[in-house]
């Protein structure tokens, strides 16, 4: 009797890159996408699990399995179709969402192996649709005769967009900024996630009929109430959380001292990393120390290397174990010169006689019992104070929420921290008629979460427009 062979293991395909002593002085991406054999090669270690832990670990509940199976069999246009069910803005998610604790992080072979490069295939899926596909779209409902305002156009608000569309409701995207795409194109760097990709991913909704309309501030240029006025039935408001937090100690007023937002928006929606097609104003330091260990903390960095700086230093109170950024940003950040400071803490900012930042004073941290985030809460250690040297420093802790809309807009409930009350389920605020999701009630997550916020409300919002409140 033949002896059965033993099918070879495959191990995960890792996706090309470009090399990090030539990546650091560009803004190009890093990854370099799956080849259509790497991917269906990469595919082929998909178990199809009966009951897949990777859809309950994704926020918007893709059919992992399903897209997977499509791709290894060569039916790449049916894979990016049946992401498209539940996802709107696959290549995005493909390249920054935390798969590693979402999705990849619920594989049934991460327990004993690595898990499948989902993240990577529904990259792959996407960019192949833009490379090959021919522009077909989803079917759409009849006509509801509703209108639907969202705000924002971030994430959240874009997944809103998407979903009432398909659904047959009128759709208009209000953006403060002078194009749309809310963090992801302000706050991401084009290394990591190329604006055209986003630009391309709000046609799709545009072509599906939403309306886009940019440079309205709602809140100062038009009111909420005042959009009820204007004839909208349904108000979603996904404006984000971008109001900069700053440390509160001496000397950071000094010329050289950005907040991420600031340095992160002119880097990027301004362009400055098309120097010198486009001369956006940004100190380019050459002795940068970038404040805080969360992924804007690493696209801060990376930034600052791409735009010429000698060397740039992460500044972190914790460990290496509490870092709240990606380990896969940490790992790039590391390749390409970053340097890391840990358990070490600003105590005041250092200025020359003409007002500009020359120093910092840190102090070295252990680390005590945990606090309420669930992290060992950094102790200053005494006499352990030391100066370091820096000619620009980025402040990247955290940010809030902008009270520009939320204060004009009555009848909304806030948190202490000044973020919009909304029901975790549905999305519904105080104030009939209007929804909210995203960073501006969970304060600053991940894109995905914030799409998962948008799915929900735009559940509920169907459902009011349909059957009422």
């Amino acid at each position: 009797m033949a002896k059965a062979v033993k099918k070879e293991k495959i191990p995960r395909q890792p996706m090309p890159e470009q090399d990090p002593g030539v990546r650091r002085r560009n803004f190009d991406e890093v990854p370099l996408g799956y080849t259509p054999e790497l991917a269906m090669k990469e595919a082929e270690r998909c178990l199809q699990c009966k009951k897949p832990n990777c859809v309950a670990g994704c926020p918007v509940a893709i059919d992992i399995p399903g897209f997977i199976r499509l791709i290894k069999e060569e039916d790449f246009q049916g894979a990016i179709r049946k992401i498209w069910e539940r996802n709107s803005l696959p290549a995005v998610c493909g390249r920054v969402c935390p798969q590693e604790i979402q999705c990849e992080g619920a594989c049934i072979l991460a327990k004993k192996d690595e898990p499948v490069a989902i993240g990577n295939l529904e990259r792959f899926a996407a960019d192949w649709e833009r490379a090959h596909g021919k522009g077909e779209l989803p079917p759409k409902a009849e006509p509801t005769g509703k209108r639907v305002a969202v705000v924002g156009s971030g994430p959240s608000g874009l997944t809103v967009a998407g979903d009432l569309i398909l659904k047959g409701h009128e759709v208009t995207v209000f953006e403060a900024f002078h194009k749309p795409g809310g963090v992801l194109v302000y706050g991401i760097p084009e290394f990591r996630l190329p604006k055209e990709i986003v630009f391309q991913e709000v046609n799709f909704l545009e072509r599906l009929g939403v309306k886009v309309e940019c440079n309205v501030v709602v809140g100062r240029s038009v009111t909420v109430d005042e959009l009820f006025e204007q004839g909208y039935d349904a108000v979603f408001i996904g404006v984000g959380a971008g109001l900069p937090w700053f440390l509160n100690i001496p000397g950071e007023n000094l010329i050289g001292i950005y907040s991420a937002n600031e340095y992160l928006t002119r880097a990027n929606l301004m362009k400055a990393y098309l120097f010198p097609e486009y001369d956006t104003p940004i100190a380019r330091g050459k002795d940068v120390v970038v404040l805080g260990a969360g992924n804007v903390a690493m696209d801060a960095a990376r930034t600052a290397m791409r735009l010429g700086a000698d060397r740039v230093r992460i500044v972190y109170r914790r460990s290496r174990q509490e870092m709240p950024a990606r380990a896969a940003e940490i790992h790039h950040a590391e390749e390409e010169g970053i340097e890391f400071f840990l358990l070490t803490a600003p105590k005041r900012f250092l200025g020359d006689d003409q007002g500009r930042v020359r120093g910092m004073e840190c102090i070295k941290m252990e680390l005590g019992e945990p606090d309420e985030s669930g992290r060992r809460r950094p102790v200053p250690i005494e006499g352990s104070e030391f100066e370091l040297e820096c000619d620009l420093a980025v402040i990247a802790v955290g940010s809030g929420a902008n009270p520009v809309l939320t204060k004009s807009t009555p009848g909304l409930e806030l948190n202490k921290w000044g973020y919009i009350v909304a029901d975790p389920d549905t999305g519904k605020t105080t104030k009939k008629g209007v929804w909210a999701g995203g960073d501006i009630v969970t304060g600053a997550a991940t894109v995905i979460l914030a799409m998962g916020a948008g799915r929900k409300a735009s559940d509920s919002i169907h459902k009011y427009l349909t059957w009422g409140w």
